[in-house]
């Protein structure tokens, strides 16, 4: 997984409370196992019609936001399903942070364990990341990790909550796996203890 410290781009708003995960990645792209190109279908019933071309009134569709690195959204962002297909294509087009007052608990679990900075902040600072990210020339801020801040173009800065362990992970690219793995000697000290015993428990109601 790749570290996260910090980034600077332009940010896309998606002003929509209960974006489910169907609509991030629809059903039909769930068949693969691989992450690369999933970014082409991201909100694919948004940003395409049914011919296949594009919404010229999506915000990702729109000449200053194709390489949006930030998205910005509403309350329950990533309900529904728990496919975590839905962040591979967020982080596949190139999104690293997703700020909103509220996400849905599987999906902002998943992001953290594919390289994506969930941030959650008031709704009255997200609406004001909002009408920032309408224009170009305040559409671009900062996302700070070490700091916990979010770097509005204006230079007002606010902070976010995080916990230090999920923190720790991002800024080290350590995704659950990789977590369990780094506690190797332990594992392998409790299998070994756990082995002294496991005779005695097998042989329970033996005949």
């Amino acid at each position: 997984m790749t570290p996260f410290t910090s980034i600077t781009s332009v940010a896309a708003a998606l002003p929509e409370a209960n974006v489910d995960t169907d609509k991030i990645l629809a059903a039909q792209y769930l068949k693969t196992i691989s992450r690369a190109g999933l970014g082409s279908r991201l909100f694919s019933s948004m940003r395409y019609d049914e011919a296949g071309g594009e919404r010229s009134g999506f915000i990702l569709n729109r000449d200053g936001w194709r390489d949006a690195g930030i998205l910005i959204a509403l309350e329950n962002f990533g309900c529904g399903s728990s496919r975590e297909h839905a962040p591979w294509a967020l982080l596949d087009f190139g999104i690293r942070v997703i700020i909103a007052p509220s996400f849905a608990d599987i999906f902002y679990n998943n992001c953290f364990n594919n390289g994506i900075l969930p941030v959650i902040l008031d709704r009255a600072q997200v609406d004001r990341l909002i009408v920032d990210s309408r224009e170009l020339a305040s559409a671009t801020m900062s996302v700070d990790l070490p700091s916990q801040t979010v770097t509005r173009a204006n230079g007002v800065a606010w902070t976010f909550d995080i916990s230090p362990d999920r923190k720790q992970a991002l800024l080290e690219g350590r995704d659950d796996i990789a977590a369990a793995l780094a506690q190797g000697e332990a594992i392998t000290r409790w299998e070994k203890e756990s082995a002294l015993i496991a005779p005695a428990i097998t042989g329970i109601g033996a005949a």
